[in-house]
């Protein structure tokens, strides 16, 4: 959007003159600038470190192949026989579940806790279910039962390996991509529609455009206009991993009721009998629907029950649970995944479509559609901000400044409205409110220096001067 010299900013952006958006686009034009320039670094790192996970577990069937499948040969042994296998390879560890090997070229994954090792972390040993051959020990990761490679590149997304300092990275990124896609494509549709083929230009990248900037934004505004529902969806999912804000959001489940359902542990007041063995127990669990990849949770305490889950996360879900009696193999309570409330299978939805597997190969295929997307995004906005550079005037500078004072023309009831929003939104989003703070900070610093280069040369306020020169910080992409 070009300067107007004969308006001041308090006319361009006054609400009775142009409408509501005319007095809110300088502000989410100014709010775009400052998240793309100081987020987009962050998004980047977190959409290739995206790009990467998502094909990990085609990476991880390939490098550890020979842990993962066998060759069959008869009737698979007794569970129990492979436990006391693996229990001799890790004398002293303490035995924490069993994944039984499902199809006939699968190996049987029995998981130990041992002093030192990370939350969700556990190490593993494979076995043969066939000979009872140990195929190799690693320490795996979380539900997914995820190994070494894949772990590395999970909390290369999840943290850069920085422990919980690093997980602010991703959910600065989680917590501004929303607004920012949100914001972008406000500010593109407005502007593709004051156009002629309005339709054309607003979703084909380069529509009516043949070089230099104008190209870069048509590219970069269809092109994001194009990925803003997944985008959307990305950050959603991804502030449920976050440190602040998903807590926010875990509180809002319990207080709806919305949170994931277990089945009861305790123990019985009943004294304990003679443990039946993880082979009845397993039995009990198949009788009782829980067919397919499943992990069997062995008790600390022998009056307390057996849990048995389903554990894959693929189309369609089942996630159902059992707990089953350790004396008498019986069934003492069943979740079922379909008497989940609503939200709560959304939730699980929802991640397991932000990492790939609820629909297998296609949906690792929209994740990568989606992140390259983002990364073009973000390299033709610095494009963009880059081809707005000034050539002459300041080597530091980039663009020609936007009106300030929008805020101020706004009418109290809009600015009510603004304060009340971003507010909001930070309370609920914590790390967004937080470095929204520094944004404006840093803003009211650039305006107050420009006004002080202006006064000192003699000329009108920066905040005024449509043709002024720029200020290193406050051009919007």
């Amino acid at each position: 959007m070009e300067h107007q010299p004969d308006a001041s900013a308090a006319d361009r952006t006054r609400p009775g003159r142009r409408g509501a958006w005319a007095a809110l686009r300088p502000l989410v034009l100014r709010l775009h600038f400052y998240a793309g320039v100081f987020v987009a670094p962050f998004l980047l790192v977190a959409a290739v470190s995206g790009l990467l996970y998502v094909w990990t577990p085609q990476i991880e069937q390939a490098v550890y192949a020979e842990q993962l499948y066998v060759e069959p040969g008869g009737a698979a042994l007794p569970l129990h026989e492979q436990v006391r296998v693996a229990r001799a390879e890790l004398p002293g560890a303490e035995l924490d579940a069993v994944r039984p090997a499902t199809g006939e070229r699968d190996s049987t994954r029995v998981l130990f806790d041992l002093p030192g090792l990370a939350e969700s972390h556990r190490m593993t040993v494979f076995v043969d279910p066939y000979d009872n051959e140990v195929l190799g020990v690693m320490e795996t990761y979380g539900t997914s039962g995820a190994l070494p490679a894949r772990t590395w590149v999970d909390m290369l997304h999840r943290n850069l390996h920085l422990g919980d300092a690093g997980r602010l990275y991703s959910e600065l990124a989680a917590s501004w991509l929303w607004a920012v896609a949100l914001g972008g494509a406000a500010l593109w549709v407005s502007a593709a529609l004051r156009r002629r083929r309005a339709a054309l230009r607003l979703l084909v990248p380069g529509a009516g455009t043949f070089a230099g900037r104008s190209r870069s934004v048509s590219v970069h505004g269809a092109t994001g206009l194009w990925l803003l529902a997944g985008l959307l969806f990305l950050s959603a999912t991804g502030l449920t991993w976050s440190q602040y804000s998903g807590a926010n959001i875990s509180d809002l489940r319990e207080r709806l009721a919305w949170s994931t359902p277990a089945v009861s542990t305790e123990a019985p007041n009943t004294a304990p009998g003679v443990d039946i063995g993880i082979d009845t127990v397993l039995a009990s669990a198949r009788e009782a629907g829980l067919d397919g990849l499943v992990e069997v949770s062995v008790p600390r305490d022998p009056a307390a029950p057996y849990t048995v889950s389903q554990i894959d996360r693929s189309w369609p879900t089942g996630v159902d649970s059992a707990a089953v009696a350790a004396d008498t193999g019986e069934v003492v309570d069943v979740v079922r995944f379909a008497d989940y409330p609503l939200m709560a299978k959304l939730s699980r939805w929802g991640i397991d479509a932000h990492m790939g597997v609820l629909f297998g190969v296609p949906n690792q295929i929209v994740l990568t559609a989606l992140a390259l997307g983002l990364v073009a995004v973000v390299v033709w906005g610095y494009r963009m901000w880059w081809q707005r550079r000034p050539t002459r005037a300041r080597a530091l500078g980039v663009g020609r400044p936007y009106p300030r004072g929008a805020f101020r023309a706004l009418s109290w009831p809009w600015r009510v409205a603004v304060i009340g929003v971003l507010a909001a939104a930070g309370w609920a989003v914590p790390l967004l409110g937080a470095s929204l703070v520094v944004f404006l900070a840093v803003d009211a610093l650039t305006g107050w220096r420009g006004r002080r280069r202006a006064g000192a040369a003699g000329g009108p306020p920066a905040t005024a001067q449509a043709g002024s020169a720029p200020v290193a910080g406050t051009r919007s992409l």
